[in-house]
């Protein structure tokens, strides 16, 4: 093998397909800074939305746990001292 076969001289690519290549490549970028953009508007209002209904989310769940827990204590009461039969 020679040195030509492993490295070949490379193409000459013609203007308008570098044109094209990074025209393309600025309008993705662009696209994607967009796209970015909306996607973070949307996330934030989200966000925000989760932080003013998170006190009453937690109220909730700290009722349903403390309701949890005193039919627990309810239930082992009862597994461990059996009402007496008369």
């Amino acid at each position: 093998m020679s040195a030509v076969e492993l490295n070949p001289k490379p193409l000459r690519v013609s203007p308008f397909i570098k044109f094209c290549r990074w025209s393309l490549l600025l309008t993705g970028i662009a696209y994607g800074a967009y796209h970015q953009r909306r996607l973070k508007r949307r996330e934030d209002a989200r966000r925000a939305e989760e932080l003013r209904l998170k006190p009453m989310r937690d109220a909730k769940l700290a009722e349903e746990r403390r309701l949890a827990v005193m039919a627990e204590e309810k239930m082992l009461d009862e597994y461990f001292n059996p009402p007496k039969a008369t």
